[in-house]
């Protein structure tokens, strides 16, 4: 793959759950397992998958809460990655939606960033992640301070990375409006062999994720409220106890599912509702590759994995009634199970693996060119 003498390390904003960007670590481990990982923050007990990893946590690692509420010590983060001694390393790959990318290389080293997001508290949504949270106004503006000097240190630290991987167009875009830099998608993966095809469907509707504010779980339940259909929703999240009081007997929230247990759900579901904006969005990949048909809202990676009456649906307003039509709609559509889990193949993990390594090589190879020209 690359000669013995290079050395690599891999760095991440935090290891605390195993989601979307913690899997994309996970993969980068698997490719390159001689390789440290650097990171703020690692709960072993979350983080199936790295027990033989070579982890080197920040002193964040000792702080009360850290591991569950690792948002408090936001301020923390961009002194923290600027910190990191990097300087053994010939590549550093990054993978940030946080700090990760901050970190400070030497000339000599290339640092390349798979980027799930210019952080999305920092830019665009900065109001509505401060609108979430049920603190007071003196905090709040703070807060509002701090995001500004936030903002600006993320902009400067883009300058840091010398190759951007984005995770999908819409990402992509997004990089080169706050960062005015250019980047290459690759998409992340799924382990489409880990999922199979329920031979009975059963009667509900299912939604997966963080039961956090701009994952729309409200409009969901609003929905269903109304309609009386039956849905699962498998996850936890700071709005568990505010979904719990909204729905009716027809909505069953599970909290945490094991992975057996989720990739049963899939199965036997009627469709995965997905209601938010992802950069990219995992879930429905996962949905995909177990034959389960996605409603989704038209926005974000979404539109980049799903065909509209294909392999799912979309519906285009966050709003009651546009989800309801796209439910009414979605069954007059008679969908193919097999055909859904053979789109899903195309972003399986053999496709990510092949991509990543091509790309470190292209971009090592002109690296090397760039310092034998100087």
């Amino acid at each position: 793959m690359f000669p013995k003498k290079i050395k690599l390390a891999i760095v991440c904003d935090w290891l605390t759950n195993l989601g979307g960007a913690e899997k994309i670590i996970l993969a980068l481990h698997q490719l390159f397992p001689n390789a440290p990982i650097y990171t703020s923050i690692f709960n072993k007990e979350k983080m199936q998958g790295f027990e033989d990893a070579d982890i080197r946590t920040s002193y964040l690692q000792r702080f009360p809460l850290a591991k569950k509420r690792h948002q408090l010590y936001l301020p923390l983060y961009p002194g923290i990655f600027e910190r990191m001694d990097l300087s053994e390393f010939d590549i550093v790959i990054s993978s940030s939606h946080s700090c990760a990318k901050g970190i400070i290389t030497k000339p000599n080293t290339l640092h390349i960033c798979y980027c799930h997001t210019p952080m999305r508290y920092a830019w665009e949504d900065n109001q509505l992640y401060l609108n979430s949270y049920t603190i007071n106004i003196t905090l709040k503006k703070i807060a509002q301070l701090y995001i500004h000097r936030l903002r600006l240190w993320d902009r400067l630290s883009a300058d840091r990375v010398d190759n951007f991987i984005a995770n999908s167009h819409y990402v992509q875009q997004r990089i080169f409006k706050y960062y005015r830099r250019s980047s290459t998608v690759i998409y992340p993966y799924v382990d489409v062999n880990d999922f199979s095809i329920s031979h009975t469907k059963e009667n509900y509707y299912l939604a997966v994720g963080r039961l956090t504010p701009y994952k729309r779980f409200d409009l969901i339940i609003e929905t269903f409220n109304q309609l009386g259909l039956p849905i699962k929703i498998a996850g936890t999240g700071i709005d568990l106890n505010k979904l719990k009081k909204m729905a009716k007997n027809n909505i069953e929230l599970l909290g945490e599912v094991s992975n057996s247990e989720l990739k049963n759900l899939y199965s036997k579901a009627r469709a995965l509702i997905f209601p938010q904006v992802e950069d990219f969005g995992i879930t429905p990949l996962e949905a995909m590759a177990s034959g389960c048909p996605v409603i989704a809202y038209a926005k974000g990676g979404a539109l980049e994995t799903i065909i509209d009456r294909k392999t799912g649906l979309f519906f285009h307003d966050q709003s009651v009634e546009s989800l309801k039509h796209a439910i009414y709609e979605f069954n007059k559509i008679n969908f193919k199970y097999l055909n859904i889990r053979k789109h899903s193949e195309k972003f399986d993990r053999e496709v990510f693996n092949k991509k990543i390594i091509s790309f470190i090589a292209e971009k090592w190879r002109h690296h090397l060119d760039q310092i034998n020209n100087y």
